[in-house]
């Protein structure tokens, strides 16, 4: 295992200002008005947000862990 692992809450701190800055700027070089651009690309950033809030909960853990972490071998007496 790397020390260094990216994770997915990495990934979304950078998607959200680059689907608000990029999706932005590709609606208004593409002709669509910036007051329109903006809150469509303000809009697609908060999909992200809230994917990332209710989707893929965090602190979300694996049910059997607590079971695994408390269950202990059989000892031979």
């Amino acid at each position: 295992m790397s020390c260094i692992m990216t994770r997915y809450y990495d990934y979304v701190l950078g998607l959200i200002p680059a689907v608000l800055f990029g999706l932005t700027a590709l609606l208004f070089l593409a002709g669509v008005q910036l007051t329109l651009a903006v809150p469509v690309g303000a809009g697609a950033s908060v999909l992200v947000i809230g994917h990332a809030l209710f989707v893929n909960v965090p602190g979300e853990t694996d049910p059997m862990a607590d079971q695994r972490s408390t269950v202990r071998p059989p000892t031979s007496d």
